[in-house]
């Protein structure tokens, strides 16, 4: 009689409902439910505050692809995360994947804190990006209404700023323009 073949992580990531995330990370597959309103208000206005101006050149210099949760391959089906944003210079990227694998490092990522994904956020994910080379991070926190961006240095993370309220945001790699950072929350 032959055994039943196991799922691989990925296999069980494939098969999650429609409503939940999945992220495989030191091999472990991890779940989210989809965000709150307050995650999802300040993912927005990431999005609309870096993409028109970095993503489509609109008060900015363009050269960036700026994507909400892509899912980010560093080893294929193997080591995936989905940064609640992330983005990718053109040049290093001229074209976006033909499927939903990205599987070239972001130059940028960001994570949205919540109470029930901060910790793995911090203590799982940075050490992750760090880990493939991601240059810049930052960690927002629309309960307690900060902006934390991160460089990669020698492949430790250098916190270069923490914003808060309505504290203005021009931090790399996006510091060609400058927003309110209550943007986010408004």
């Amino acid at each position: 009689m032959n055994a039943l073949p196991h799922p691989t992580p990925y296999d069980l990531l494939l098969s999650l409902p429609e409503n939940v995330t999945g992220e495989i990370l030191g091999g472990e597959l991890y779940t989210q439910p989809r965000p709150s309103g307050p995650h999802t208000g300040a993912q927005s206005g990431l999005q609309t505050r870096i993409g028109e101006p970095f993503r489509y050149g609109d008060n900015g210099p363009g050269g960036w692809w700026i994507l909400v949760e892509p899912e980010v391959h560093f080893i294929r089906d193997i080591e995936v995360a989905v940064p609640d944003l992330a983005g990718w210079k053109r040049g290093r990227m001229p074209t976006l994947p033909r499927d939903h694998r990205f599987e070239v490092v972001p130059d940028w990522v960001c994570e949205i804190l919540s109470p029930s994904t901060a910790k793995k956020d911090r203590a799982i994910k940075l050490p992750t990006y760090a880990r493939y080379g991601v240059p810049s991070a930052w960690l927002v926190d629309p309960d307690a209404r900060t902006l934390e961006a991160f460089e990669l240095r020698d492949g430790a993370w250098l916190l270069l700023t923490v914003l808060k309220d309505d504290d203005a945001v021009s931090v790399p790699p996006f510091d060609a323009v400058s927003f309110s950072l209550a943007d986010l929350w408004a």
